[in-house]
């Protein structure tokens, strides 16, 4: 216990130390920071690009279209585009389910997310019914969009058109929750106030 005790102290005091050194921080000058910490701004630049500014993740696919493979076209983008590997008529007001030809093989921790994309849904009234659609790691298949057609027109799906946009979003799954049946649930600051509780 005294041992613990003089641990907290220990950190206590380094805390304080570090206050105290930022207090004398300009903190409108980046490089005192750096050169009061003792660090070096270019070396430390370097070793951030190295150990996180360069980690990308791989999402392996297969391509079994005609289409372009799929890319970011800008890389602020946080969905590459799906496109319809064949040609599909989707009637008023009636869903269809449109292939892509595309088989992705999706890192464990994530998921793809199907979204609507905002031109398609504004021009042609085409949008992601079950938007965003998931698409699990585990799924080995090919990836496929349900489209709605919002208008009394049908409409054409032409060979290799963009449909949908796919993101990859961290997500945590089923291997990491205990789903644990209990009789009580304690009060919340919303407790069971759902639908407009919180106004228009």
């Amino acid at each position: 216990m005294e041992q613990n005790l003089n641990e907290i102290r220990q950190n206590l005091k380094l805390i304080k130390d570090l206050q105290q050194n930022m207090n004398d921080f300009d903190m409108t000058n980046p490089e005192s920071i750096f050169e009061s910490l003792g660090l070096d701004e270019n070396e430390f630049a370097n070793i951030f690009e190295e150990t996180v500014g360069n980690q990308k993740i791989d999402l392996n696919f297969i391509n079994n279209s005609e289409s372009k493979n799929p890319s970011y076209e800008h890389l602020s983008d946080s969905g590459f585009d799906l496109r319809s590997s064949e040609e599909i008529w989707v009637q008023a007001n009636d869903r269809k389910l449109i292939p892509t030809g595309l088989i992705l093989d999706i890192p464990e921790g994530y998921e793809i997310q199907v979204r609507s994309k905002s031109g398609l849904a504004l021009k042609q009234g085409l949008m992601v019914l079950n938007s965003p659609g998931t698409v699990d790691s585990g799924y080995l298949g090919e990836i496929g969009v349900i489209l709605f057609n919002t208008t009394n027109d049908r409409i054409k799906i032409e060979k290799g058109q963009k449909i949908a946009q796919a993101v990859l979003c961290p997500v945590i799954s089923g291997k990491w929750v205990n789903l644990v049946q209990v009789t009580h649930i304690d009060e919340k600051d919303r407790n069971n106030n759902g639908f407009g509780s919180t106004g228009l």
